[in-house]
Order: C-alpha cells, then sequence, then structure tokens
C-alpha cells in the first residue's frame, strides 16, 4: 500500500502553492526591470515612466471602438504617423492634410492598420498618465506582498512570544495578559488598524515640521555669526553664507525615498502590532498542554533556562499551529494594506500597490465611458492571490492534523 504524503492530502492546498509560486515568481523575479531606472528618463523606476498622450489605452487584446481607435492613434510617434498618413493619402487619393485632420472611422481605422507595430500598445493597458498597467501591477504585487509577509511575521513573532510567555507563567499573569487579548479583541479591528496608520502619520508629520524649524534656525545662527566676523557684510556675502548654511545643514524635510520608508515601516506596525491576538491564544493553549509533559517537567527539574526549554522542547512542538496560522495571517495583511492604500492612508503614490491601483481604477468608472481594466486587473490579482494563500493554510492544516490522516 502507498504510503500517504500528508503535505498532498489537499489539492486545493496544492493548487493553490502552484499559483502562488507562479504569483510570487513573475513579481519578485521582475524587480530588476520594474524598479530600474529608464535611460533618458528623469523618473528613478520604470513603473513611473509613462507618456502622457498615451493615457486611458486599452489592453491591447481588447477590441477598440471609435474612441480607442482615435486616441491610439493620436498617440503614435510622429514620424511613424506622418509615414502612415502618407501611405494611407497615396491609397484613398487624398490630400495627407485631409487624412491627418479625417475624423471618420475608415480613415482612422486605416491609420491605425498602416500604423501597425508602431502603434502604441499595452499588454493590461495604460493609465491616467500614460504609465503601463502591466508595470504597476507586477511592481505593486511586489509591494503588497512583501508588506503582507513581512506584516505576518512581525504579527506571528509578537502573538508567539505573548502567548507563549502568558502560557508557561500561568496562574494570575497568565490570567492578567489573557485580559489584556480580551480587551484588544472587544476593539474594532479595522478601525483600530486605521487609527494606529493615522496616528503614526501624523507624528511623522509634526516630527517633521519641528526639524524644519531646528534646522532652520541652525542655518539662521550660522548666517548671523558668519556675517558679524565677516569686515564688509553685504547682499552677495549673505546669499553665499545661506547657500553655505543650506548645503551644510539641508532643509529638514525628509527626502521621497526617506518618507515612503518610514511610511511603508509604520504601515507594518500597525498592521502587525493588532494581527497578533488569534496566534496568542493558540500558541498560549499549546504551551499550557505541553507545560504538563514529563520531559517539560524534567527539563524544569534539573534546572534548565527558560530560554532553553522554549528553544529545545516548546517551540519545535509549535511549529505546526505556528506556521498553519501563519499562512492564514498573510492573507489577513494583504487584505488589510490593500484597504488601507485603497482609503489612501496605507502605501501612497507614486509607489504602486494593488490597494491604490484599485483606487485609481475606481474612479474611472463611469455610465459615458469606463476604463474598465484599472479596476478589473488589480482586484482580480488581489482575490486570486488572496484565495491561493488560504488554500494553501487548508491544506497545511490537513497535513499537520493527524485526525484527517488517510489510512
Amino acid at each position: 500500500m502507498a504510503r500517504d504524503n500528508p503535505l498532498t492530502r489537499s489539492w486545493a492546498g496544492m493548487i493553490g502553492l502552484g499559483t502562488l509560486a507562479i504569483i510570487f515568481l513573475i513579481c519578485f523575479g521582475s524587480i530588476p526591470f520594474t524598479f530600474a531606472s529608464p535611460k533618458g528618463e528623469t523618473v528613478t523606476s520604470r513603473y513611473e515612466s509613462g507618456i502622457p498622450r498615451q493615457a486611458l489605452l486599452p489592453p491591447a487584446w481588447w477590441p477598440k471602438d471609435d474612441e480607442h481607435v482615435r486616441r491610439t492613434v493620436a498617440a503614435a510617434p510622429s514620424d511613424a504617423l506622418d509615414a502612415a498618413i502618407e501611405r494611407v493619402a497615396n491609397d484613398t487619393g487624398k490630400r495627407p492634410s485631409q487624412v491627418a485632420n479625417a475624423t471618420d472611422t475608415d480613415t482612422l481605422r486605416a491609420l491605425l492598420k498602416e500604423l501597425g507595430s508602431d502603434a502604441p500598445s499595452f499588454v493590461l493597458g495604460s493609465d491616467a498618465l500614460g504609465r503601463s498597467l502591466l508595470v504597476r501591477l507586477l511592481a505593486g504585487g511586489t509591494i503588497s506582498l512583501a508588506v503582507g509577509i513581512a506584516a505576518a511575521f512581525i504579527s506571528v513573532l509578537i502573538g508567539t512570544l505573548y502567548g507563549a510567555a502568558a502560557g508557561y507563567a500561568g496562574g494570575r499573569i497568565d490570567a492578567f495578559m489573557m485580559r489584556i487579548v480580551d480587551v484588544l479583541y472587544g476593539l474594532p479591528y479595522i478601525l483600530l488598524v486605521v487609527l494606529i496608520a493615522v496616528a503614526a502619520d501624523g507624528a511623522i508629520d509634526r516630527w517633521q515640521r519641528s526639524n524644519i524649524e531646528r534646522v532652520t534656525a541652525q542655518r539662521e545662527a550660522y548666517v548671523e555669526a558668519a556675517l558679524a566676523a565677516h569686515p564688509s557684510p553685504g547682499p552677495e556675502v549673505r546669499e553665499q553664507l545661506e547657500a553655505e548654511a543650506l548645503s551644510r545643514f539641508g532643509t529638514g524635510e525628509l527626502s521621497g525615498p526617506q518618507r515612503t520608508r518610514i511610511d511603508v515601516l509604520a504601515l507594518l506596525l500597525a498592521i502587525g502590532g493588532v494581527s497578533w491576538l488569534t496566534m496568542a491564544r493558540v500558541v498560549r493553549g499549546q504551551v499550557l498542554s505541553l507545560k504538563a509533559q514529563p520531559f517539560v517537567e524534567s527539563a524544569r527539574a534539573i534546572g534548565a533556562p527558560i530560554h532553553w526549554i522554549f528553544l529545545r522542547h516548546l517551540l519545535p512542538n509549535l511549529l505546526g499551529p505556528i506556521i498553519v496560522y501563519a499562512t492564514l495571517t498573510v492573507p489577513q495583511a494583504i487584505l488589510q494594506e490593500s484597504f488601507l492604500s485603497f482609503l489612501g492612508i496605507g502605501i501612497k503614490p507614486p509607489l504602486p500597490s494593488w490597494g491604490n491601483l484599485a483606487a485609481d481604477g475606481l474612479s474611472e468608472l463611469n455610465r459615458h465611458r469606463s476604463h474598465w481594466w484599472l479596476l478589473f486587473f488589480p482586484c482580480l490579482l488581489l482575490g486570486v492571490t488572496l484565495l491561493a494563500l488560504n488554500f494553501v493554510g487548508e491544506g497545511l492544516r490537513e497535513a499537520f492534523d493527524p485526525r484527517r490522516a488517510r489510512r
């Protein structure tokens, strides 16, 4: 009889694991491309690169209506468009100026056909600034997945340490620590995350204002001291000293990359800092059960230190529940990041995430003309990723549950 492999008990888990592997490989494997600086452009990353006249073009494989044909032709490179106008004018017997100013559908589609590969084309369409949605989705997926995994890691770390400490201590300490968990459970989870994120953002703004005031005072003191020591201070000397002070002390403002890193770190702490409650309860229950086992009592009897007991006896027996609940925490963290970015208090543009990309796409839905691809693809990727993560979590639960083993 063939031996049962617990990791392959759940077909849904295997499908989810394969889907996740593909998503991770595509998103993180494209980092050298999406985050690279394009040659000849002032933007720092390719996901910021775009041509405004190529804005809101549909996916290349989507049927183009008259408006999309007009926009695509108008967005073509000028030299390629001039050559296409000449060819269409020769074929139709019209003057080039007539073809260039034509608004009828037949002429525009003929121009689009003549342009061929020179016509602007995007696999998943372009956004309102003419940037490729595919590139921004890849970069946004990298950010969303990285933030979700990091926040889940923080949550698992806090929950494991807190639950293990409460369960091992027992008695009144355990009761007090778990009452804190109960109080936090009673607070609205989403509201708590939003409040922490907003408070962190406000604290960063206040620190930056105070830092600007401090640096400004330093620059002024430097200029005044230098003017007092100068034999013939004048306007030109003051301007030179002010330039030197600015170069020496700076403005006190955070640069764009610095503010982005601080915002992402605050978001990680906001999500991970309130997602550890379930993990703490699970670990605490497991530790209470393990603490009564003979091997733990023997280790305590010989005077083994607490950290050695935890690392040698408790942690190996806790890995199963920790791994299972960690896989269920990751989709929750990704969803929270996307939700906060959708509200505008998470990942902020120009840095993309699936949440703020969906928020940008929502404003493009209207009865007159709907640019559906800007909302559909971010939501599709987010939904598929969350579903795959939940499938993996259920598969791991079956793998580590001996009662579900097949005979």
